[in-house]
This record gives structure tokens, C-alpha cells and sequence, in this order.
């Protein structure tokens, strides 16, 4: 199956198969969202149908659910699991401190909520999502549709304040609607192109009424496995 899959593919497959290899017996997982979030899923079906694990899934996303439950895997919600052991999900981006951003797939609200309540948070990736200064890719704000305007231009006038390479705020479109998270929120772009502080950043933007989170994850990766093409990983861990 490796040699028939797209070279993006194949970086997710091998850094989600070494991910749900510290899955044991008995755990309850926090299950992430997005392509490569998709592929951990997989894997860890194949572990459950090989091996027998036992294992229950809290997922961050509706889709990541109906994927779940299609593959066999037991599913409940966070206040049915209590706390986590690990959650395994993807990012959009990380840092040296193993600082992220995350959110492209619009399920960063219910990412952060279950990764924060799991005792270790595994992020997988290929290289190309390693960056020097978060902020390339664009930082997603969840936001109330109540207030929306006023939420827009008190976040645009925080931004004036903070270090940033750019202000640009666009809204998260989904045709020629905007998109819709599963909590019925909508989400703000922001292109920032650099943060130089993302801790003192993501702090600020959660105190303007009508932001519900950010898609900055301080302080709450342990761990990332990074996968290439050729099968290759590299592990980078807070140790």
C-alpha cells in the first residue's frame, strides 16, 4: 500500500503509524482532525482489528467520528472518558518550543479542549510544517456570529499592538457561504505572516468578547513525530 499512495501521503501514513505505536491497551485517546489526523485513525484501527486493544476515542470533529466509528473504533465524549491519556493530532504548524498552530481544518475549539484534558499531546506532521517563527500560515480565530463585525475590529486594532509582519483578516469561507464550525461559530483568518510572540499573542486575542479560542496551542504539544516520503522520521520531544 506504501508505494501506491501520493508522496504527501506517505510522509502522513509513516508519522501516524509511529504515533499509535504508544497507544497500549486500555487508553482513551484524544483523536485529531484533518488529513493526517485521518491517517492516526487508520492506523490505530489496524492495531485494534490486529492486536485487540481495547482502546476508547474522544474525537475533535464530527468527521473525525463518522471515520472512527467506520473503522471499528469504540467512541465517546470527553465528559463520558474524563481525562485522556494521549491525544494524536496534526497541526498546521510548530515551533522550536513546540508551539502551533493549528485550525485549518476549523476544529481547533474542540482540539484544544480535548488536548488540553489528555496527560500527553502528539502531533504529527511532515517537515515542511517545521518553521522558524510561527505565523506563515494563517492563524484561525474561532468567533460568535453575534458581534461579529466588532469582534473583527477590536482583533484588528489588537494586532496594531503586537509584533506582527502582517494584519490581513479574512473570513473562513466554504463556497459562497461562510464556513461553519461544529460548535455553529465562524472562524477569522488572521495572516500574520510572523508572530513573535505567540504566548502574549494568544492570550490578548482571547480576551476580546466574542472570540471563543484561538488556534494558537501553547505549552500543550509534548511531542512531534514528523514522517517524509521515503519513510524517514524525526522526533522532537520538550526533553
Amino acid at each position: 500500500m506504501f508505494a501506491e499512495l501520493s508522496s504527501d501521503d506517505r510522509a502522513k501514513y509513516v508519522a501516524a503509524k509511529r504515533a499509535v505505536e504508544f497507544v497500549e491497551d486500555g487508553m482513551r485517546l484524544g483523536l485529531g482532525t484533518g488529513s493526517t489526523a485521518a491517517w492516526m485513525v487508520r492506523c490505530l484501527s489496524e492495531r485494534v482489528q490486529k492486536e485487540g486493544l481495547r482502546i476508547q476515542g474522544v474525537p475533535t470533529s464530527t468527521r473525525t467520528a463518522i471515520l472512527a466509528r467506520e473503522l471499528g473504533l469504540e467512541v465517546i465524549t470527553l465528559d463520558e472518558a474524563g481525562r485522556l491519556d494521549i491525544t494524536i493530532d496534526g497541526t498546521d504548524e510548530f515551533d522550536a518550543n513546540l508551539n502551533l498552530i493549528k485550525g485549518g481544518g476549523g476544529a481547533l475549539l474542540q482540539e484544544k479542549i480535548v488536548a488540553s484534558a489528555s496527560d500527553k499531546m502528539i502531533v504529527i506532521a511532515d517537515f515542511d510544517k517545521c518553521v522558524t517563527h510561527l505565523g506563515q500560515f494563517p492563524l484561525p480565530i474561532e468567533v460568535l456570529g453575534f458581534g461579529l463585525k466588532s469582534s473583527q475590529d477590536q482583533i484588528a486594532s489588537l494586532l496594531a499592538a503586537h509584533d506582527v509582519a502582517g494584519r490581513d483578516i479574512t473570513m473562513r469561507m466554504a463556497g459562497n457561504a461562510p464556513f461553519v464550525t461544529d460548535e455553529g461559530n465562524y472562524i477569522l483568518d488572521l495572516h500574520l505572516d510572523q508572530i513573535s510572540n505567540p504566548a502574549k499573542l494568544a492570550f490578548a486575542l482571547n480576551q476580546v468578547p466574542g472570540v471563543v479560542e484561538n488556534g494558537l496551542f501553547i505549552n500543550i504539544c509534548d511531542l512531534v513525530v514528523l514522517g517524509a516520503s521515503d519513510g524517514t522520521l524525526e522526533e522532537y520531544s520538550k526533553n
